[in-house]
C-alpha cells in the first residue's frame, strides 16, 4: 500500500512539468522534415519496419497475443510462452534484451516466469501501429537493451476539423476452432475539434489447444482431469482489458491521458512449472506534445502497478504431501516513468534531437507458506523490495550530407541503480526430511552481501544511408548497446531445487539462481543492407541485410559451481544452474522481396512476397550454442485482391533445429512446413475475416517454445525433459468487424 501511495505522490509531482514548453526530448529520425527530392529508404535498418492497422486487422483472428505480430517481420519472432504473453526475439536476442514500448511506456515483467510480459498489456485489437528496430536502433528509440526495440502504439486521438462532433466506433468478434477461443472487442469514440474521448474493451476466453497428432502420453492428473495425448496442457487463458483515452487540443498543443485496466483470472504456462492464477494491472499514461517553428516537443509521465499471482492451474497437480495446497507465489510491481524529448530543426539539412528518461521500478516477490511440510512455516521471501532505477540522457544528430546521403549519429548515457532487501526461506533450517536445501545458509550469505549495484552505460549509434541510384539504396550502421541485468537475474538467491525451478523465465524446465555480481551486457553490432527496387518502389523489391553482433559480458547459464554456489544434482533431465558473464557472437542475414504480378480480369491484382532468415549464435567461452535461436526459415505469400475480397496463401518452411544449448538441455526439433489460408471480405461497414491455420494439420514442434511442462506433478520430479512444446494443429478461424 505504501508503494502505491508513493507512486501517486510521484505522479502529482511530475504533472506540473507538463505545462512547460521548453523541455528536452526523445530523438526521432523523421526524414519527412528534411528537404529532399527523393525520399530515403522506408523500412531500413535505421528507420525501422512498420506494420499498420490495415494489415493488423486481417491478422487478429489468428491469435490474441500482440507479440504474434512480430512473426510478420523478417528476422523477428514471437516466443509464445502463454496465450497472450509473447516475448520478442530479434536476430537471436530475446526477452529483456529487446526494448518493448507500449504507448510510450517502458514496461517490465513482474514475474519470475515472465507470464506478464509487456505485450500482454495491450489488446491486439487496439494496436494501430507496430514498429520494429532490429539491432541498429537509434539511441532515441530506447536504451537498456541490446537486441532492438519494438514500438507498440494504440490509435492516436482524432479530432474533428470543424465544429462537427465525431461519433463512431466498432465491434469485433472472433472464434478459433482449435482451442475454442472466443474474443469480443468494442471501441467507441466521441470527439470535437478540442476534446477527444475513447473507450476500448476486450474479452478473450480460450481453452487448451491441440497438436495435429499425439506428442505425448495421455494421463490423468492427480486430483485433476484427463489430458489427451494431443492436448497441450496449461495453454488455456482468459483475459480482459479496458482502455480509456481522454484528449484535449488547443492549436498545436495536445494533452492526452490513457487509463488502462487489465484483469486476467488465469493464464496457463505450457513451458513452466507454475501457471498464472491472477494478474491485475492499472496504468496512467499522460502525454503532452506541441509544435513550434523550431521543431517538436513531447513529454510523458506514466505509472503502472501490477498484482500478480502464480500457482498450479487445472492441468497440474495441486495437492502435495503434508497437506500442501499448491505453491502460492505473489508479486507486486510499481513502474514509474518520465520522458521528455525535443526534435530541433537546426536548418533544412540538420535535425537535432535531445531527450531524457527516468524510470523507477519496485518489486516484491513473496511465496506464502503452504501445508505443514517443506513449504512452511514462514513466507518465502524471493525478492524483497527489489529496486531498479534508470536515468538516461541522449542526443542524436541527423544530417543530410548530400542530396543522396543521410548520416545519423547518436549518443546515450544511462545510469542503472539496483538494490534489494534481506530475504528469508520457508524455515530457519538447512534441511527438511533428511534432505539438504540450504535455505538458511543461502539467505544468510545473501543478506550479508553488498547488494547495491550501479552501472554506467554508454550507447552509440552511427548510421549512413546512401542512394546509389534510383533503383539501389545502401545502408551501413554500427551500434554499441548496453543492458543491465533484471531483478530476477541478479537477486534470486536460493539453490534449493524447488525454489530455483520457480525462477525460470526461459521455458527450459531448469532451475536458476541469480548472481549479484553480474555486469551489464555490451553488444557491438554492425549491419549493412542493400535494397534493389524499381524507381517508383511499387513493382518489385529485393533487400539483403547481413549483420554481426559481438556481446561482451553476455549473461548466460553456467553450472552453480562456476560462481561459487552449491546446487543439488538431478535425475530428471534438467539442471539447476546459475548465471555469469561470458561473451557471445551472433551473425546472420535477412532477405526479403516482393513482386507485383499484375492485374488479371479474373483474378484481380496479384502480388508475391517472401523472406528468408538465418541466424547463428555461439558462446565464445564455452563454444556452446546460444539458447532459443530460430533455425533457417523461409516464408512466402501469394496475395490476391479483387473488389471486396483480399486473399492470402502463406507457406512457411523451417529447418530442423540440431544446434541447441547443451548447458540448458535444450530439445532438438525436426523441420516442418506449414500452409495457411486467409480471406477478408469488406462490404460497407462490415469486414469478414476467415482463415485456416495449418491447413494440412501438420504436427510440429515450436523451435522457440522450450520444454513441455504443461501437466502433471511439475513441482517435484514428476515431469521429465525431452518433449518440446508442440505447435497448434489445424484451426478454422472467423472474425467479424462492424464499424459504426
Amino acid at each position: 500500500m505504501q508503494k502505491k501511495l508513493r507512486a501517486i505522490q510521484y505522479l502529482l509531482l511530475v504533472i506540473p512539468f507538463l505545462s512547460f514548453n521548453y523541455v528536452l526530448a526523445e530523438i526521432q529520425i523523421d526524414t519527412d522534415i528534411i528537404n529532399i527530392q527523393y525520399p530515403l529508404n522506408n523500412g531500413s535498418i535505421s528507420s525501422g519496419k512498420i506494420l499498420k492497422k490495415d494489415k493488423i486487422n486481417s491478422r487478429v483472428i489468428d491469435s490474441s497475443d500482440a507479440g504474434s505480430l512480430l512473426n510478420y517481420f523478417v528476422g523477428s519472432d514471437n516466443i509464445s510462452n502463454a496465450g497472450s504473453s509473447g516475448m520478442p526475439v530479434i536476430h537471436g536476442l530475446a526477452d529483456d534484451r529487446i526494448k518493448v514500448r507500449v504507448d510510450g511506456m517502458d514496461l517490465i515483467s513482474g514475474c519470475a516466469s515472465h507470464s506478464n510480459s509487456p505485450f500482454s498489456y495491450i489488446d491486439i485489437n487496439n494496436i494501430s501501429k507496430l514498429k520494429v528496430f532490429a539491432g541498429i536502433t537509434p539511441v532515441s528509440m530506447g536504451g537498456d537493451s541490446i537486441g532492438g526495440t519494438v514500438i507498440v502504439d494504440s490509435k492516436a486521438p482524432e479530432y474533428s476539423k470543424s465544429s462537427e462532433i465525431i461519433k463512431k466506433g466498432s465491434l469485433r468478434s472472433s472464434f478459433r476452432s482449435n482451442n475454442q477461443a472466443f474474443g469480443a472487442n468494442i471501441n467507441t469514440v466521441i470527439a470535437t475539434d478540442k476534446l477527444y474521448f475513447k473507450y476500448s474493451g476486450n474479452y478473450t476466453d480460450a481453452k487448451n489447444y491441440s497438436s495435429a497428432d499425439d506428442f505425448k502420453v495421455g494421463a490423468t492428473i492427480v486430483g485433476r482431469d484427463w489430458i489427451d495425448a494431443a492436448e497441450a496442457g496449461s495453454s488455456a487463458y482468459k483475459i480482459s482489458n479496458h482502455l480509456f483515452n481522454l484528449g484535449s487540443k488547443k492549436g498545436s498543443s495536445e494533452l492526452n491521458l490513457k487509463v488502462s485496466i487489465q484483469h486476467s483470472p488465469y493464464q496457463g504456462l505450457i513451458n513452466q512449472r507454475m501457471d498464472m492464477t491472477g494478474n491485475d494491472s492499472r496504468s496512467f499514461n499522460l502525454k503532452y506534445s506541441d509544435k513550434f517553428n523550431w521543431g517538436d516537443i513531447e513529454a510523458r509521465t506514466y505509472i503502472e502497478s501490477t498484482d500478480h499471482a502464480m500457482n498450479f492451474g487445472s492441468d497440474k497437480q495441486y495437492w502435495y504431501p503434508n497437506n500442501a495446497p499448491g505453491n502460492p507465489m505473489d508479486s507486486e510491481g510499481i513502474n514509474l516513468g518520465f520522458t521528455v524529448k525535443a526534435d530541433i530543426n537546426l536548418d533544412e539539412n540538420n535535425t537535432l534531437t535531445v531527450g531524457s528518461e527516468f524510470q523507477r521500478y519496485r518489486l516484491d516477490d513473496l511465496w506464502a507458506a503452504s501445508g505443514s511440510g517443506s513449504m512452511s512455516p514462514n513466507t518465502f521471501v524471493n525478492i524483497n523490495d527489489g529496486s531498479r532505477d534508470r536515468y538516461d540522457i541522449y542526443g542524436e544528430l541527423t544530417n543530410l550530407w548530400e542530396p543522396d546521403l543521410l548520416i545519423s549519429v547518436g549518443l546515450r548515457y544511462g545510469m542503472v541503480r539496483m538494490n534489494a532487501g534481506e530475504v528469508h526461506g520457508y524455515a530457519d533450517l538447512n534441511t527438511y526430511g533428511g534432505m539438504t536445501n540450504n535455505q538458511k545458509a543461502n539467505s544468510d550469505t545473501f543478506n550479508a552481501s553488498d547488494r547495491t549495484r550501479t552501472n554506467h552505460n554508454w550507447d552509440l549509434t552511427a548510421l549512413a544511408e546512401y542512394i546509389v541510384s534510383p533503383t539501389l539504396t545502401s545502408e551501413l550502421g554500427y551500434a554499441i548497446k548496453n543492458r543491465s541485468p533484471n531483478l530476477y537475474e541478479r537477486y534470486t538467491w536460493s539453490t534449493w531445487t524447488m525454489a530455483a525451478n520457480m525462477n525460470n523465465s526461459y521455458g527450459d524446465g531448469n532451475g536458476y539462481v541469480g548472481n549479484i555480481n553480474l555486469n551489464p551486457e555490451k553488444a557491438h553490432t554492425i549491419a549493412w543492407s542493400a535494397d534493389w527496387h524499381d524507381s517508383k518502389k511499387d513493382d518489385y523489391q529485393v533487400k539483403f541485410n547481413p549483420y554481426y553482433t559481438y556481446v561482451e559480458d553476455y549473461i548466460d547459464a553456467v553450472t552453480c559451481g562456476e560462481v561459487g554456489k552449491s546446487c543439488m544434482s538431478r535425475s530428471d533431465g534438467f539442471s539447476t544452474l546459475s548465471l555469469d558473464n561470458q561473451s557471445a557472437r551472433i551473425f546472420g542475414f535477412d532477405i526479403s522481396a516482393y513482386k507485383n504480378l499484375g492485374y488479371y480480369s479474373y483474378f484481380g491484382d496479384l502480388r508475391v512476397t517472401s523472406s528468408l532468415a538465418y541466424v547463428r549464435g555461439r558462446n565464445n567461452d564455452t563454444h556452446d550454442n546460444l539458447y532459443r535461436i530460430m533455425p533457417l526459415n523461409l516464408k512466402a505469400t501469394l496475395e490476391q485482391n479483387k473488389g471486396a475480397w483480399s486473399n492470402r496463401l502463406e507457406v512457411m518452411l523451417v529447418k530442423e533445429k540440431g544446434k541447441t544449448s547443451a548447458i540448458r538441455n535444450e530439445n532438438q526439433t525436426p523441420g516442418y512446413g506449414l500452409v495457411n489460408i486467409t480471406s477478408d471480405y469488406s462490404y460497407k461497414n462490415v469486414m469478414l475475416n476467415l482463415s485456416v491455420a495449418n491447413v494440412f494439420d501438420r504436427r510440429y514442434s515450436d523451435p522457440l517454445g522450450g520444454t513441455y511442462l504443461g501437466q502433471g506433478s511439475t513441482m517435484m520430479t514428476g515431469v521429465k525433459n525431452g518433449t518440446a512444446v508442440p505447435g497448434m494443429g489445424r484451426s478454422f478461424n472467423v472474425g467479424v468487424l462492424y464499424n459504426f
